[in-house]
């Protein structure tokens, strides 16, 4: 899983045609708090950090039903031939209109268990462009499962479009992610209300201190060197007079910094707070009777098959069939 902030929105004619066409599937059912429409706007590029080829198509919203039905939009080229694909087959087509902008819809619902899904562009001068980012999909198979819709990029933190997260004890806070970018460094992220301010603190000792954007998505790489170990990471929200109204608090694992790297290079799982051995067996084999096949690969670092930390990178083998 790789793994940043958030600025931007569609123009108006994007927005009317996702809005016409949700209105058309859902009628005038207002949506549930939970299942609010994950827009997550292109980034502006800091100073001095490489541009984004635009060649590469992107994604900007993904809307998942708890049946699988979905719409997808995006960025790419004007003019340019969207594929998107879920487990590798083109599952719906889509051309960029003149400001680059495209809009997919699934005739067929996504099948209950994990997808992911990425974009391919065929772009007006012939060459072909496949996204950086992945969207992986959790449809649920029972009642009692949760949706979950997490898109990742290389280098950046994992966003939670639809899911839970770690909620605070009081506020708005949520913890989301806990990843590292493509050096090996710690990348946490979470929603609060916009503008709220947020302070990370690992092992006690303030690590940083960030606001949440428009959109009240916040991240944050921690200004602190981490050594390895295991530490009590704690968010706060404080409010304008620096008092703390919301707190989330999890252990966390900060892993050797090349050990991490080479660990996510060959396909290992970042433990995300939230986690459990089961969840993971479910997603990655499809059935969480599945988890002693990792607790076994990763035992070194489990001492209670009940107790896993977020920030942990395990080792998820391959069955053999």
């Amino acid at each position: 899983m790789k793994i940043g902030a958030i600025a931007g929105a569609f123009v108006v004619a994007l927005l009317l045609l996702v809005g016409g066409w949700w209105f058309f599937l859902r009628g005038d059912t207002e949506p549930a708090p939970s299942e609010v429409v994950a827009e997550v706007p292109s980034e502006p590029a800091e100073p001095g950090a490489e541009e984004e080829d635009p060649a590469i198509p992107t994604f900007d919203i993904v809307r998942v039903e708890r049946d699988g039905s979905t719409l997808a939009a995006g960025r790419s080229l004007p003019g340019a031939r969207i594929q998107l694909k879920a487990n590798g087959e083109v599952v719906a087509k889509a051309t960029s209109d003149d400001n680059g902008e495209w809009v997919a819809v699934l005739e067929k619902p996504l099948s209950a268990g994990t997808v992911e899904l990425r974009l391919t562009a065929i772009n007006p001068d012939g060459s072909s462009k496949d996204s950086e980012q992945v969207v992986t999909v959790s449809v649920p198979e029972s009642e009692d499962e949760e949706l979950l819709v997490v898109r990742s990029e290389p280098g950046k933190a994992s966003k939670v479009l639809q899911g839970p997260g770690v909620p605070a004890d009081a506020g708005s806070l949520v913890l989301e992610t806990v990843d590292y970018d493509d050096e090996g460094n710690v990348i946490i992220s979470g929603r609060a209300d916009a503008g709220t301010t947020v302070r990370i603190y690992v092992g006690g000792e303030l690590a940083g201190e960030t606001a949440a954007d428009e959109t009240g998505r916040w991240e944050l790489s921690p200004e602190i060197d981490i050594a390895p170990g295991q530490y009590a990471l704690r968010v706060d929200q404080v409010d304008e007079q620096g008092q703390v109204v919301g707190r989330v608090e999890v252990p966390f694992e900060r892993g050797e910094r090349e050990a991490v790297l080479a660990a996510l290079k060959q396909g290992k799982v970042v433990i995300q707070p939230g986690n459990n051995l089961w969840n993971i067996a479910r997603k990655v084999y499809g059935s969480g009777f599945s988890y002693t096949i990792i607790y076994e690969a990763n035992k070194d670092q489990i001492r209670d098959p009940n107790l896993i930390y977020p920030g942990q990178v395990f080792e998820t083998p391959a069955t053999g069939g």
